[in-house]
Formats: C-alpha cells, structure tokens, sequence
C-alpha cells in the first residue's frame, strides 16, 4: 500500500522530480509548494515550475494536471505555449544575424519589408525590438476585422493585414507601447535576411547547439508535440480546452519546459550562443526620443526590484501563461509555466522569488513588491476610489467596483490587493494609484502595467444621452484599414457595435464617445452642419481606426 500511494503522488505530480538532487532546503521547499496549492490536485490545470541557481535545477515540481481527459499530471517536462515569453527568442535571432553581418539593428525595417507603407517617420528593428515603433498591434486589429481566433491563421494574413495600416499609433521612438506586430515583423525580416523561417534558424543556431530538445517554435498547428500540456480556460461547469491554431511566430509560439529552459537560461552566465555580445545587446535598455530610458530592452524586461537587478519576461497566449524571471546577481531565476488561462505565473514566480531570495533582498523597495503587507479598507475609503475613469488621451475608460472588501477593475477579473488607501496592486501584473481631491474623493488614478508603462486616467461622470441622441449614431460605417463594416444600433443602454458576426455593446462616456469600460473606445465626429460622419476607434494598442458613414 505504501508503495502505491507513492508511485500515485508521482503520477498526479505530488512529488519533487525523480533522479534530481533537490538542494533546496526541506522548510523552503513546502513554502514554495504552498504557493501553488491552489492547482495542486488533480482536478484542475496547473503550471509547472523550476528553480534555477548557479546553473543548475535546485528544485522542480508540477502542480496540477496537463491532460484532464486522460489523467495526465504536469511534471518538469511538461510542454507549454509560452506566448510572449517567445519575445526573447525572436530578439536573439536579430542579433545573431546583425553578429553574421546581415543586418543592422537599427536598420529601417522597409530595407527588408519594401511593402510596408512609408510612415511620416522611419521605423527601425531597434524600434520593433523595444516596442518603441508606434506599429499597431496587429492581434488588435484582428479582433477589430472580425477574425475568428479558433481558426487557422499565418504569416500571410498577419502581413497583409500590418501592411494595410496606413498610419502609426505615434511617432517612432516617442513612446513605449507593446506591439506583437514589431516581433511578428522581425520573424519575417529573419526568414527574408536568413533565407530560413524563424523555427529553422532558432533550431539551427540557438535551440539545437543549446540542447534543447523539447523546444521549438511552433509554426504548424498540426505539428505533434510530444508530452505537450493542454491550454485550458473557465468553462460555465469546470474547464474547458483553449487552444490556438494560429502559425505566426516572432512575438509567440516557443513551446517548452521549464527543464529545457535552464539551458537557454544558463547561456545568460555561460553564453556559448551568441557570446558576450549577444548578452549585451538583448540587455540594452530602450531610449525614447526624449532620452528617457525605458524597462524594455530586447526582447525582456530589466529593472531593479529590492535591491537586485531583475530581468523577466511574461507571456499569455490561448489557456497558456508564463513567466522566466532571472535575478542575474544572485544567479537564480525561477520559470513558471501554466495550462490555465486564469492563473498568474509571474505572481507565483514573484512569490517564489520571495522564498528562496529572502535574505539577497533589501528592504529599500519593499513599498513596491509583490510581497507587500496588505491591509483590509473599510466600506467607505473603498467608496473614495470606486467609480469612472478616463485617459483623455487614448480614451480608455476604467470602472473601478469594490466586491467583498476587494477592488475590482473592468479590465481584469483579478481583484488588486491593497497597500494603503490610495495604493493598489496585482502581483506581477498592475498597480493603480489614486489622487484624493479635498473631499477624500479620488480625482486621478494612474495604472501601471508591466507591458505598457504609466497612464492617467481622470475621474469622471458618463453622460446620459436620450434615446434620439442615441438613434444619431446609427448607421452603417466602412474601415478601410480593417477592411470591414461596422453597423451601429442603438439601444436603451448605448449602441451595439456589430461587425462580423460579432456583437459588442457600448456605453455612454463623454460626449460621442462610447466605451466597452476597457480599452476599446469609439469617438464619434460631426460634419459641418452638425450631422455624425465618421468614428474613430482606440483599442489599447491600436490607435486612430477611421470608419466612415455609409
């Protein structure tokens, strides 16, 4: 019996990894499992994770399961989509063809895409690397031309739809905004400079001569992955898959493990790929045109955090999430991967890095870290915060709702923890703070995302338009950027925007501008006698879509 409950502990992942020297001490080791008790059963998804220190797996676990239909428990070797994570991959391709003597980074990317259209300003790959390039995402704008993201999608559809885009969300180098077009952008400047597709020139120079055999970009959706973790998403009753089709590459598709991981992470110390300069470069903070620099470098994120130098970087695609986070002068980093689309690996990952760095940390950020003390408001100070929020700017609009003790925001169904009465968090992901006027009332938040920096948003009250004033709105508008038409109806609650067999309602904001209370806004103008002619849209990383009415 004894031997039985073993070998079942091992199957559900219950167990540490096998054949593994675990040196992370015993009282450390059941504090990181506690982070993920949670999704420790199996029941659910979960995520995978390992600790790395002075080049080597001080302990690794899987928490959960990677197939619920057949009983398959995630273990170290487990298979996940690391969405984004993916970035820094692409990144060092660049820099090894610029090391071949194949390119520029700072080259104008119309030297390799001649059809891109010209912009008033030059877009460099530095700018697509740093997401400095103002390009419109273009994942953005395919929600916004009702593309169906259950199906199959490639590089062609991709840069059609890119190249169609006559403008640019700002002026190059002006500011930091996240764009998947910039990274989609670099796998097709490495397929036309290399002669080879992303998949193939990353297995040829950094995959294959870095052994890892259990990672690829995954540019066939019929490709068979061996011990691959179903994505999984919330379902009315469980869960329910959430898998991608899509075959784009360069911002997304790196599939690995967290074991696989340790070899590209050891090249940070031992860099037989790419050499010092390859370090270096992916390393190389960001500057705008003001000067100022940024947290992005290539392809990963670097700041300090509690006294040591971070770098990281998170990824979301479909039921998968991730996160590689290093701590370079500690030599440890912890990887974190996950098949549910609810979970938050780069919280877990922070948390973790609170268990095993405790004594490396100072206390000179602890205001900003994830491990932050939270204390409970009452009823009323929450109400101080509670309300409509607008960037005037982009036209993104925040509802911010309080729930059981919690604040809620309409951008996520995570609740942010609190810090003190103004300061708001979730771990890894957002941090709002509020302005109070004289009355204790707020009058500003500012939300700071890891993938987009600091943004203002204004209290305000929406405007209530009558039904007639509403009936203005109706009508049939073309997008030629999105190639698609929006018809506008209006009913009691605002308009429904309908395009593509989607439906999306809207609500009043300020004066013909209506929201979905998130990041998708549209602002409708009049002509010269009054009479509505045109909307333009803002959806968080696509800016200035024109419609025209019809």
């Amino acid at each position: 019996m004894t031997t039985r409950i073993a070998l079942l502990a091992l199957a559900v992942g219950l167990a540490p990894t096998v054949g593994r020297a675990q040196t992370l001490p015993a009282s450390e080791a059941r504090r990181v499992d506690s982070v993920f008790a949670a999704v420790d059963k199996t029941t659910s998804p979960g995520c995978a994770l390992a600790i790395y220190r002075n080049g080597e797996i001080v302990y690794s676990r899987g928490y959960g399961m990677a197939n619920l239909e057949h009983g398959i428990a995630i273990s170290p070797r487990s298979v996940f989509d690391i969405g984004s994570t993916s970035k820094q991959f692409a990144a060092a391709a660049i820099v090894l063809l610029a090391q071949d003597g194949k390119l520029s980074i700072d080259d104008e990317v119309r030297r390799h895409i001649p059809e891109l259209p010209v912009y008033q300003r030059p877009v460099t790959l530095r700018h697509l690397l740093n997401h400095t390039s103002g390009m419109r995402d273009y994942l953005t704008l395919m929600q916004l031309h009702g593309t169906n993201f259950d199906g199959v999608t490639g590089d062609q559809e991709a840069l059609d739809l890119i190249v169609r885009q006559k403008a640019v969300n700002f002026d190059p180098g002006s500011e930091f905004l996240y764009s998947n077009s910039g990274f989609f952008m670099l796998s097709q400047v490495v397929k036309r400079v290399s002669g080879k597709t992303l998949a193939q020139f990353a297995e040829e120079r950094i995959f294959g001569p870095l052994g890892m055999r259990n990672t690829h970009f995954h540019d066939e959706h019929t490709h068979i992955v061996a011990n691959r973790a179903t994505g999984y998403g919330p379902g009315r009753s469980g869960f329910v898959i959430d898998m991608s089709l899509f075959e784009q590459t360069g911002d997304g598709a790196v599939n690995t493990s967290v074991e696989d991981l340790l070899k590209w992470d050891n090249n940070f110390y031992t860099p037989t790929v790419g050499g010092e300069g390859l370090l270096r470069d992916l390393h190389t903070q960001g500057k705008l045109n003001s000067g100022r620099t940024i947290d992005y470098a290539l392809g990963l994120f670097v700041d300090q955090y509690r006294g040591l130098r971070r770098v990281r970087h998170g990824g979301s695609w479909a039921g998968y999430r991730a996160e590689l986070l290093r701590f370079p002068e500690a030599k440890t980093s912890v990887a974190c991967l996950c098949n549910l689309g609810t979970l938050n690996p780069s919280a877990f990952a922070d948390a973790v890095a609170e268990i095993v760095l405790k004594e490396r940390f100072t206390a000179a950020s602890v205001a900003t870290s994830t491990n932050a003390p939270s204390v409970t408001l009452s009823t009323a100070q929450l109400a101080n915060v509670e309300g409509y929020y607008r960037d005037p700017v982009t036209g993104d609009q925040r509802r911010m709702t309080a729930r059981n003790g919690r604040l809620f925001s309409s951008r996520s169904p995570l609740p942010f923890s609190t810090t003190d009465s103004v300061s708001f968090q979730i771990a890894g992901a957002a941090t709002l703070k509020f302005d109070l006027g004289g009355d204790g009332k707020a009058t500003r938040m500012t939300e700071t995302v890891l993938t987009s920096g600091p943004q203002v948003f204004e209290r305000f009250t929406p405007v209530v338009p009558t039904q007639a004033q509403l009936s203005e709105y109706a009508g049939a508008y073309f997008a030629n950027e999105v190639d698609v038409t929006y018809r506008v109806s209006a009913d009691s609650n605002g308009i429904r925007l309908e395009y593509a067999g989607n439906t999306v309602p809207l609500a009043p904001s300020v004066k013909d501008v209506f929201t979905d209370g998130r990041q998708l806004s549209v602002t409708f103008a009049r002509d010269g006698r009054g009479k509505i002619a045109r909307f333009s849209i803002n959806a968080g990383r696509v800016r200035g879509i024109v419609a025209e009415r019809r």
